[in-house]
């Protein structure tokens, strides 16, 4: 059976890689005054989308006996990310990058077998 905390830190990680989105979304955008800056509806939503990852995060923790697994899943934000925003901002997917996130789950795959 699975883990339901399992699922919940996925989630988790899947919705801060949007907040993320929200945010680079919010700074590509040109603004009148500081206060609209920081006060507009993708900064709100974005840090809101955090702020509930965080506290999801915490609770999946629960269900853990035995953390070594936690690092590989919350490095899944990175190719999470890489895959947003190719679709929301047409950013091209590269090689290098799909090398780099590649070396970032090797690192924490080796890290784990010690």
């Amino acid at each position: 059976m699975i883990n339901p905390y399992l699922i919940l830190l996925i989630v988790s990680v899947a919705i801060a890689s949007f907040a993320q989105i929200l945010l680079k979304k919010a700074s590509m955008r040109t603004y009148d005054s500081p206060i609209k800056e920081y006060l507009n509806l993708y900064v709100i939503c974005g840090y809101g989308l955090m702020f509930l990852s965080l506290f999801m995060t915490m609770i999946s923790y629960k269900g853990f006996k035995n953390f070594a697994n936690v690092p590989l899943i919350e490095s899944l934000g990175y190719a999470m990310v890489m895959v947003l925003g190719y679709f929301f901002f047409k950013e091209k997917i590269t090689v290098r990058k799909v090398l780099g996130i590649a070396l970032i789950l090797a690192g924490i795959f080796v890290y784990n077998m010690i």
